[in-house]
């Protein structure tokens, strides 16, 4: 048997853009079923797929997976993630091209795919059990475990037509997670669930991907892509852009056409806090502004911001993390000064802080600004970019710094900060 269970060959989807025409005769309904029985009988289509009220969803879309492999897939809204995992379902046919697949197939699509609205939790399992071709014994077998892991046992006599979103996923993912299909497509549903019961749906499918079977996973979220799969595919406009190892894939995505390269970014998010960052410039060993930097090189992080009016217990915050948004560094102005607990009078105020030479390794970053005292926090909403390039590594950076300090006890500089008059 083969290892080979999805095969992707130029797989291409062309849609009509507008509102589908309604039959006004039968003869135009014949036309339309004719259309659609050519098309599957020769893999043509009548279709003008160069029109202008044509889109491609697809492209060209060529990959293949082995049988346990877990696969992410990334792009923005509109790249056609959706659509390639309908095709795989055979919710919906290919313009162009061909999907194999070898194997029992369980989707989670949408919220709600392939549950009855009239029938109850209970009913839909053994509903969806059928449909994923499992014996009735086979789901008795798995039903107390489906429920439990839903957590929606006490609705579970309840129509799901009743059920919140929240409560579809759990079930929907809990019966396509624990019915034993050989291949699992999952599109950004679990987005819907909360916190506690997304930590659960990743660590099953953690153990699902131990049992030999195979993932398909659509996500925008980069931390769960990157913990799963260890490889990527990332579709922009229907096509793959970059297909490769997760992390460098998602590093990539996330820091496509993000912020400026002089390093010097002005803030007015419009809001009105007590404390209002004006300014940030990150700044090279010559005091230059740039997001670029040698890894042999310190960065100074300039920070300017503005108070209302006098504070006490007021700390500023840097947070340097990585491209996943993962807190690798992080200092208050108090931890090198606390003697401005005790009040910092309304104005303009400058603060330095200066990370090290040799300490981060050559990759992207991003830097994170916040103050805050001890009942109120205010966290400025913009991220900010930068890199280290490998012009000066030798290996020498010891590891990523951690949260309250460096790594082996190397210190975060930093300089007092003072208030500046106004013009």
């Amino acid at each position: 048997m083969s290892d080979i269970v999805i095969k992707v060959e130029d797989l291409s989807k062309v849609y009509r853009i507008g509102m589908r025409k309604k039959h006004d005769s039968f003869r135009e309904m014949a036309s339309d079923w004719l259309f659609s029985r050519f098309r599957r009988l020769t893999g043509k289509s009548l279709l003008d797929e160069d029109a202008k009220d044509t889109i491609w969803a697809l492209k060209d879309v060529s990959f293949e997976m082995k049988r346990g492999e877990i696969l992410g897939i990334i792009g923005k809204n509109g790249s056609g993630k959706s659509t390639l995992l309908k095709i795989l379902s055979r919710i919906t046919e290919p313009t162009k091209g061909r999907a194999e697949i070898n194997g029992r197939v369980a989707s989670l699509l949408e919220v709600g795919t392939g549950f009855h609205p009239e029938l109850t939790g209970r009913e839909n399992i053994f509903l969806n059990g059928a449909i994923l071709g499992m014996k009735r014994a086979e789901i008795k077998a798995n039903f107390d475990e489906i429920v439990d892991f839903s957590g929606i046992e006490k609705f579970i006599d309840t129509p799901v037509k009743r059920y919140s979103s929240g409560m579809y996923v759990r079930l929907a993912f809990a019966v396509a997670a624990h019915l034993q299909p050989e291949i699992l497509l999952i599109d950004e549903v679990l987005a819907v669930g909360d916190v506690e019961f997304q930590k659960k749906c990743l660590g099953r499918m953690d153990s699902v991907a131990e049992e030999g079977r195979t993932i398909l996973f659509v996500s925008h979220n980069m931390s769960a892509i990157t913990r799963l799969c260890p490889k990527t595919i990332w579709l922009e406009e229907g096509k793959v852009n970059k297909i490769g190892d997760s992390e460098s894939i998602c590093e990539k995505y996330l820091f496509m056409g993000m912020g400026v390269k002089s390093g010097a970014y002005t803030f007015d998010d419009g809001a009105e806090h007590a404390v209002q960052f004006l300014r940030l410039e990150m700044l090279n060993s010559k005091d230059e502004p740039t997001s670029v930097f040698r890894a042999d090189e310190p960065i100074k992080f300039r920070i300017t911001y503005r108070i209302e009016k006098d504070i006490s217990g007021l700390s500023v915050v840097t947070n340097i993390t990585d491209a996943l948004g993962q807190s690798l560094w992080g200092m208050s102005d108090l931890d090198l000064f606390p003697e401005l607990y005790e009040k910092r009078l309304a104005g303009t105020w400058v603060y330095e802080c200066i990370a090290p030479a040799n300490v981060l390794k050559p990759r992207n970053y991003l830097l994170a600004l916040g103050a805050g005292t001890g009942s109120q926090y205010f966290h400025h909403p913009s991220l900010c970019p930068f890199e280290i390039s490998t012009a000066g590594y030798w290996g020498q950076a010891a590891r990523f710094f951690s949260a309250g300090g460096g790594p082996l006890g190397v210190p975060m500089e930093a300089k007092m900060p003072v208030p500046i008059k106004e013009d």
